[in-house]
């Protein structure tokens, strides 16, 4: 197994996750954001408001994306089992 192996997968690993997280991440954050913005007009000053909205729109989103986070790890672990065959030969 040389270096350039462990960096090939290392990185594929990381791409893969980001694009798994960055979905959920990112409409948590504009949720937030959103709620923060709300909170702040309206002089709401109440710090579990946040959190419903916050777990409904990370659910929807998970639930909405299933499909293709699933395309994309299985893709993934098409690639690394690939990859561990022709180390093998």
């Amino acid at each position: 197994m040389s270096t350039d192996f462990v960096v090939f997968i290392s990185h594929r690993t990381l791409i893969t996750a980001l694009f798994l997280l960055l979905p959920i991440l990112g409409s948590a954050l504009l949720v937030g954001v959103l709620v923060g913005l709300f909170q702040a007009v309206t002089s709401i000053q109440e710090i579990t408001l946040t959190f419903v909205p916050k777990i409904a729109v990370v659910g929807l989103v998970i639930l909405l994306l299933i499909p293709w986070m699933l395309d994309l790890v299985i893709g993934f672990n098409l690639l690394i089992f690939d990859q561990i065959t022709q180390i093998a030969q």
